[in-house]
This record gives C-alpha cells, sequence and structure tokens, in this order.
C-alpha cells in the first residue's frame, strides 16, 4: 500500500474515532435523563429498557425522531425527543444525538436553505402574470411587514420541508447504514469460521 493511502486510512480512523469519541461524550444516559425536572414525571416511561435498545427498527426510528425535534423544537431538543420516542418506540439515544444536526453552527444555513425552499413552494406570485402583488407588497412594506407577510409563511413552509425530507433521509440513511453493519458483521464472523476451519 502507498503511503498517501495508508494516511488516509490513519486519517479516516482517526475522524472515526473522534466522531465516536464525540458521541459517547454527548449521547445522554439513562441516569442524565432521570434527573432531567422537565422529564420527571414520565421518567419510569422514558427509561423503559427497549427505549434504549439499538434494534434495527428503533435507530432508523430515532434518527428520524431526531431530526423532527431538531429542526422543528427550538428549545429542549433532547428532553422533547425523548418524550415523543414515547409512542413512536424509537430509540432514545439516538433521537437524541441527532437533535445535535441544529447547532448554532448549521441554524442559520439551515434556515436560510428553509427560506428558500419555503419561497419557491409557495410562489405566490406564478398565478398572476407581471407579479402585482410581489410590486404591491414590496411598495407597502415594512420590515414587520415583510416579516409577516413574506418570511414568515415562507419559512414555516420550508422548515416542514426540510424537517420532513430530513426524517425519511435519515431514516433511510440510518436503516441501510444498520443493514451494511450487520452484513460486515456477519462477513466478518463467516471469514473468521473459514479461517478457523481451514487450520
Amino acid at each position: 500500500m502507498s503511503r498517501d493511502g495508508s494516511s488516509a486510512i490513519v486519517a479516516e480512523r482517526g475522524t472515526w474515532a473522534r466522531l465516536t469519541r464525540w458521541a459517547q461524550r454527548n449521547m445522554p444516559t439513562r441516569e442524565s435523563l432521570e434527573g432531567n425536572r422537565w422529564l420527571r414525571p414520565v421518567a419510569h416511561r422514558v427509561l423503559a429498557p427497549a427505549l434504549w435498545r439499538f434494534t434495527r427498527r428503533s435507530v432508523p426510528r430515532g434518527v428520524a425522531l431526531g431530526m423532527v425535534t431538531g429542526i422543528l423544537v427550538p428549545m429542549g431538543q433532547i428532553p422533547a425527543s425523548a418524550v415523543f420516542a414515547l409512542p413512536l418506540r424509537a430509540n432514545i439515544p439516538a433521537a437524541a444525538l441527532t437533535t445535535f444536526i441544529t447547532n448554532p453552527l448549521t441554524t442559520p444555513p439551515l434556515w436560510v436553505a428553509a427560506y428558500w425552499v419555503g419561497r419557491k413552494l409557495l410562489r405566490l406570485d406564478a398565478a398572476v402574470p407581471g407579479s402585482p402583488l410581489a410590486n404591491k407588497v414590496a411598495a407597502n412594506m415594512g420590515w414587520i411587514q415583510w416579516l409577516y407577510a413574506e418570511a414568515g409563511p415562507a419559512l414555516a413552509v420550508g422548515l416542514l420541508t426540510v424537517t420532513v425530507v430530513g426524517a425519511i433521509v435519515g431514516y433511510a440513511a440510518a436503516a441501510l447504514g444498520w443493514r451494511l453493519w450487520i452484513a460486515r458483521k456477519w462477513a466478518r464472523r463467516h471469514a473468521r469460521i473459514v479461517a478457523d476451519g481451514a487450520q
């Protein structure tokens, strides 16, 4: 193997190791959720072992739920994902970890993209030639009116659209990742059995 190829593998392992350490550091524990004052009324249900097991069905549900609560719930995302995991039977650690998709670095670009998507989807002037509505609104618009008439609806529609698409993509990626991980595990096991049988 070339030197560049081995350094790329080391860098990939280093990045993966850092990402794994970050996830382990930030993933909520059962004890931390038990002590959360917002979850105290439902703590006995949130701490159910079935919600903390990593299974092929619960992890993709948790990722999709984390995308929804991460994008749509502005504060208290982890407690919200823990409460919503109850009826959905989603994995709480996966949901809580996925809420970190929105953070101070990713939220502004996400909101700008959501606003752009919402404007494209709403297309209020598409049915009327010459866009008289836009011209009228632009002529009489102050900042508050613009926020109420254009930005608010566009942002709301865009956030809902981005959330739905993100949840579907997150669910599919988690389900595919789970299948690939299990297939890799079985291949290693099979290779080990073949190697042990050859000796």
